[in-house]
This record gives C-alpha cells, structure tokens and sequence, in this order.
C-alpha cells in the first residue's frame, strides 16, 4: 500500500513576494452593503461552502523558508479566525460615513495576521455591511472581483451566478483605412517616449509640489476615505459626444481600464475610461483651484499612476463557472494571480476651459497615444526580471520611487452588470480601496449594476476637505453630461 502522497509548498509568485515586501503589504479592502440585516450564521455557512475556500491561496499559510524565500502552505481553515463579528455601532454621520471611517483606519498600519490564510472578512452587523479583506498576493482585482461572483447569485435569478460583461461590440465613426506603416512607426515612437519617461520617473523625474502631493512616509499619515458616485449612462452620454471618438457600445457597464488598454494593429477597443480620466482631471482642477486659486501654472502636469490589466481576456467571467484549478490554468486566457502592468497617466490643471467636454478631449487624445504603446507590458515585465534576477528589495524601491515621483494612483474594476445577492440578501454596493501609499491620493473605481463608485483614500492632513473633492469629481460629470446633452440638441 503506497503512502498518502505529500503536498508541496507552492512558492509565491513574483508579482505576490512584491506585495508581501513589508515597504510594500499591499491588501484590498473591500466592502459590500446589504439590503437587510446580516445574518451572521448564515454568512459563515455561505463562506464554509463557497468556491473561494476550494481556492488552494484562501487555504494556506504564507511560509518563510530558511533564505527567506516565501511559499504557500496548505492548512485547515477555521473559519471563526477568519470572520470577525463588529456588532455595535460605529462613529459617523451615517451607515456610509461609518463604513468609509472603519476602511481609513485600516489602510494604515493593519496588517494582516500569517498565522492564517491572509484574508478576512468584518461583519459590520450594525451599519449592514461586510468589509473583505485580501492580501494583494493572492490575486488582482480582475481575479478577486471574479471569485467574489462566483460566490453570489443574480437577484432576478438566484440559480444563476452574475455576469461582469461580454466582448464589445466596436462602432466607428469617420470610419476609414489605417495605413499599417503608419500604425508600426507610431507603435514603436510612443513605446519608446512611453518606456524613457516610466524609467526616468523611477530614478528622478518627478511632480512639481502642488497642495495635493504625497511623498515618502505619507503611507504611515492618518487617512481619510470619501466616495464620489456616477451613473454609467451618464458617462456614455459624453462619451458619445466625443468627435471621431471610437466608441465601444456595449452590454452592461463595461467600465474598466482593464479591459480598453489592450493593444491592436487593426482595433483599438475603447470604452469610456477617457470620460474617467477627464472627471479626474476636471476634479482635481476644481479642487486646486479651490485649494490655490492664484498658485498654480495653467497647464500643470499632475502625474498619476494606472492599473492596466494584461489578460488577453477582459476578465475572468467567462470562466466563473469552471473550476477554480482550470481557472489558474497558466496557459488560460485569463489566469489567476496579479496580472498587470502601470502606466503612467498625466492629466492638467485648467483654471477654466471652453466647454467641460475639452477635459474628456484631452483624456481621449493622451488615452490614444498610451494605447499605441507597450508601457503597460514594459512594466510588468521590467518587474518581473528585477523580481527575478536582482531581488525583491530593489523591486519595493523602484517601485516606492515611482510612486514618490507621482501624485496619486487609479486602478478601475468592472463589476456585475446585474444585482446581485448573498443569503438571500440584496447587494446595494461594492466599492474597494487598497492600504495607503506614499500618494496623498488613491482611487479605486467599482461598477455595479449601472453604476459606479469611486473611493477617494487621503492622507486627512493634506486633503482635510475630502469630501468637496468627492464633490468636485461629482460635479465635473454632471457639467460634462449637460454640455453633451447642449451639442447634441444644437446639431439636431
């Protein structure tokens, strides 16, 4: 009779050992508010038997090896360790304010415990929200968000699991022939300017001092979180008010950068992520001008830092309903893990422009151009052999250098196209951050059901009027919309 057949320990991947750096210890908080009450029991059961547990990363110890080189180890799951009850109420004006007050404090200085798997969940039974906690080194958002939906069921049809999207369907206006020359000079132009100006800015190329930069140490400032809330279709609107825009009408809300940085010698699938980036810009104009209204150059480059996901796939939705082993499947189109690269994203400060539209314009023109070019997949792959071959260490420095150099980050999640539920209990959001970094600013974006949410993370000491800067990014959409709305009753 043959012996029981030992598991090996599974080293951590690159990208994770990255995350696991103690400069670095990088993990997504995320939240989603329920409908009814939480049902604490209930919660526990639906976890003990969902698809996230039969995930060999959910179920093992990160281990050191004698070199300090970490592995992944198999164990026992107790699931009591994992979720944590909050029962009474929190401080804050509301449900929202005390669930953005409780995700703050923990981006600062709240690791998570190795003695067990490193994820948890918070039960804030008070405020009807449970906030889920995961180490970035055991996936990306584009492989956490497809985990998470494999766990919930549609609202309209609970023996169904939801959907995140389907592949565009590209229109064009002005349509016309690209002359493939062209495309290769300009591909390879723009990868060079792109790839010079990234390494550059991780040795000493960085943002002039405006009241909203950050700076080494900033990660360790007390935080403050506030969300800025869109409606998709109000996005499409202007989009489509964009000339000789290449607009992707699609099915759902087909949102994230993830999914329109991929690029094509034939088709560039663009979705509304130059409206995004034009709110940015739009914002964060209005919230300096507010903060120095005589300080600042016209025109002044504020450089933020981008998440681009490099699946040859969107997402992993296709696949929500296979097996979690087929699903980190290394020759999957989608495979599990952290799967992305940075680009470098500047918008500008305008004290005032002619139309709200010319933001967006600007977005589309700088997206174009970052779309021609390899910077996303240089950074990955820049990482990856520094990872390898020269050291953790040196990685978390240039990396923590690029950030530095910087003024804030975006990263952008397309989430369920439909409503979703949990033991029966309808999903009113879903929103994320990740803990602070040395920008004074972070935004993560997550649609839901035709809307989208942005979490605006700041270190309170910097920006203290959080909340206006939510405000401004509000603001910025609802002026867009209404000159979008304007053109196109003037040219009907």
């Amino acid at each position: 009779m043959g012996s029981p057949e030992i598991e090996r320990d599974e080293p951590v991947t690159p990208a994770g050992r990255l995350f696991l750096r103690p400069e670095m210890d990088q993990i997504i908080n995320s939240v989603f508010g329920v409908k009814n009450p939480l049902d604490v029991e209930a919660v526990k059961t639906e976890i003990a038997n969902s698809m996230m547990l039969k995930h060999p990363r959910f179920c093992s110890l990160m281990v050191r090896d004698p070199n300090g080189r970490e592995y992944w180890r198999k164990t026992q799951i107790d699931i009591d360790r994992h979720v944590i009850v909050k029962p009474d109420p929190l401080d804050g004006d509301d449900d929202e304010d005390a669930a953005n007050d409780y995700l703050a404090d923990l981006s600062v200085s709240s690791p998570l415990s190795t003695d067990k798997p490193l994820w948890e969940i918070h039960l804030l039974t008070a405020h009807k929200c449970a906030v889920v906690r995961i180490h970035h080194a055991l996936g990306d958002g584009i492989s956490l968000m497809s985990l998470f939906l494999a766990c919930f069921r549609r609202a309209d049809c609970p023996d169904q699991v939801p959907t995140i999207g389907s592949e565009p369907q590209t229109k064009q206006r002005n349509g016309g022939t690209r002359n493939p020359v062209w495309e290769l000079l300009s591909f390879v132009w723009y990868t060079l300017v792109y790839v010079v100006e990234f390494v550059l800015r991780s040795l000493w190329v960085k943002d002039r001092k405006t009241p909203i930069s950050g700076g080494a140490g900033v990660e360790l400032w007390p935080r403050k979180l506030a969300t800025a809330k869109f409606q998709l279709d109000d996005m499409k609107a202007v989009k489509t008010a964009i000339p000789n825009a290449r607009v992707a009408f699609v099915v759902g809300p087909n949102l994230t950068m993830n999914h329109a940085f991929r690029w094509s010698p034939n088709v560039f699938l663009e979705t509304i992520n130059d409206v995004l980036f034009g709110v940015i810009s739009a914002g964060l104009s209005r919230y300096l001008d507010h903060r120095s209204p005589k300080k600042l150059q016209e025109g002044l480059q504020i450089t933020g830092v981008a998440m681009v996901n490099l699946r040859k796939q969107p997402g992993l939705q296709c696949k929500l309903n296979q097996e979690m082993a087929e699903l980190m499947e290394s020759k999957s189109g989608s495979p599990w893990g952290n799967k992305f690269g940075m680009i470098l994203l500047p918008v500008y400060y305008h004290k005032a422009l002619a139309t709200p539209l010319h933001y967006v314009k600007k977005a589309k023109t700088m997206i174009d151009k970052k779309k021609r070019s390899l910077e996303a997949h240089f950074s990955y792959n820049i990482g990856y052999f520094v990872m390898n071959y020269v050291g953790s260490k040196i990685a978390c420095l240039l990396n923590y250098r690029i950030v530095c150099n910087t003024t804030f980050t975006i990263s952008n999640v397309l989430g369920p196209r439909e409503e979703i539920m949990i033991t029966g209990n309808p999903v009113t959001f879903i929103r994320a951050n990740t803990m602070a970094l040395p920008h004074a600013i972070t935004m993560h974006m997550v649609s839901y059901a035709g809307r989208a949410d942005l979490q605006i993370l700041a270190a309170k000491d910097i920006v203290p009027d959080l909340k206006f800067l939510a405000k401004c990014f509000e603001e910025a959409l609802l002026e867009m919309k209404e000159a979008a709305e304007a053109e196109a009753t003037s040219r009907s």
